[in-house]
């Protein structure tokens, strides 16, 4: 087996730092031997798509996050607001699930307190405190699944709120308390 010359003196390197200061070292060969964490996400809204790894090296991505951010934010007003990375992490355990890669379909991600406000009034589930509000919520579906299946998928992982909407075919998903509803 050929080794890099790069590729052995930072083997070397972090091989003396270990003897210096063991754990620092091993929490960094952790952090960059961990899984990519990526998303597929299309906006029903917009036609954007977006591939992207927005965790690698053991660290959040920040041009990734501000391209996530972006194609989440509130289409009606362009507002956009930090999507929480534990709702990125939650859509990337719910395509992990799944036997093949996951394109999301976005039908709501952030949403202004305006937005919340007008929706609201056309519709008695749409709640005063959303956490779409504060970045903690995405109401979803994927192609090629049915949304009641995917409703019991997103539950089983007990990683926040779940929401079934039968009639306009979506789950919504979002990392507050865990519970569920369907309507």
């Amino acid at each position: 087996m050929f080794i890099h010359r790069r590729c052995f003196l930072k083997i070397g390197a972090q091989a003396a730092l270990c003897s210096v200061f063991p754990a620092t070292v091993i929490a960094s060969i952790g952090r960059l031997s961990a899984p990519k964490r990526k998303l597929l996400l299309f906006n029903t809204h917009t036609d954007e798509n977006l591939d992207v790894c927005f965790y690698a090296k053991g660290r959040y991505q920040p041009e990734a996050l501000k391209k996530i951010n972006y194609i989440l934010r509130d289409h009606r007003t362009e507002e956009i607001k930090p999507i929480h990375k534990g709702l990125l992490n939650l859509l990337h355990s719910i395509s992990n699930t799944l036997d093949r890669p996951t394109r999301f379909h976005i039908i709501s991600g952030y949403r202004s307190p305006e937005t919340n406000a007008e929706l609201r009034k056309k519709s008695k589930y749409v709640v005063k405190n959303s956490l779409h509000i504060q970045g903690e919520a995405a109401d979803i579906r994927i192609p090629g699944y049915d949304t009641k299946w995917l409703r019991k998928v997103c539950m089983k992982l007990k990683a926040g709120g779940v929401g079934y909407y039968r009639k306009s075919d979506f789950v919504h998903v979002d990392v507050g308390p865990v519970r569920h509803w369907q309507i």
